[in-house]
């Protein structure tokens, strides 16, 4: 009896095909500079890319026929590999910190609060206050309002109301936020170079005249380079740490 053995393979690789490693006849050649050389052999493009001290890469393979540019691809793929690391660094994660405390509260009490929430806007965290009631005090909520309103105002050279005073059962709720301008984010990728290699793509694309399904858009004119850069912003990551 004779047992088959079926090789599944291994996991479909995202990096772009450099070099010996394109396997057609002929190729739509754009320089290093993005300007467009045409369609040539692909012994020719290899050849230019040796004179050049440059790699061959195939930056559009769905394109008939694939589009290849040629470029220092160790470069590349550093300087994408910097970026990742440099957006990851600077993204910033969002911490809402919760303080509670009682509508009749004692002036120390509520002083030593305050002194809570300054401190929690000053490190740049946002802050949920709860007002828990209990017994008869559910039937005076304006106590309630009266002092998220007050501490509102003592706080107010720090942060702002961004979440109006609600009722919320038993409780009333206000979150306030500091005043400070967030540096928007631009998220890394995770999956060594993929996002750079779908704008690299897209450059060589339209570097060659060409649409994303590699029909020709251009005629006979050569359209101007397109810049490579990773874009996209992650939103912020926000978690809640309660304070008594």
């Amino acid at each position: 009896m004779v047992t088959l053995k079926y090789d599944m393979g291994g996991p479909i690789s995202s990096e772009l095909r450099i070099n010996d490693r394109i396997r057609v006849p002929e190729v739509r050649l754009v320089g290093p500079e993005g300007e467009q050389v045409g369609i040539v052999s692909i012994g020719k493009a290899l050849d230019l890319a040796a004179e050049s001290d440059l790699d061959l890469v195939e930056v559009a393979p769905m394109a008939r026929p694939p589009v290849c540019k040629l470029m220092d691809y160790g470069k590349f793929k550093y300087e994408n590999a910097q970026k990742a690391r440099e957006a990851r660094r600077n993204q910033a994660m969002t911490v809402i910190k919760e303080m509670k405390l009682r509508p009749k509260i004692d002036p120390h009490d509520y002083e030593t609060k305050k002194g809570h929430v300054e401190r929690f806007l000053k490190a740049g965290d946002k802050v949920k206050i709860t007002i828990m009631f209990r017994g008869r005090e559910q039937s005076r909520p304006e106590l309630g309002f009266r002092l998220l309103q007050r501490l509102a105002e003592d706080i107010t050279e720090l942060g702002y109301v961004e979440s109006s005073p609600k009722q919320d059962g038993r409780n009333m709720i206000m979150v306030v936020a500091p005043h400070r301008v967030v540096k928007p984010v631009r998220r890394g990728s995770d999956d060594h170079g993929s996002d750079g290699q779908d704008d690299l793509a897209a450059a060589g694309l339209a570097a060659a005249g060409l649409d994303a399904s590699g029909a020709d858009i251009s005629g006979a004119s050569s359209a101007e380079a397109v810049s490579v850069e990773a874009t996209d912003a992650p939103a912020p990551t926000e978690a809640t740490a309660a304070v008594d």
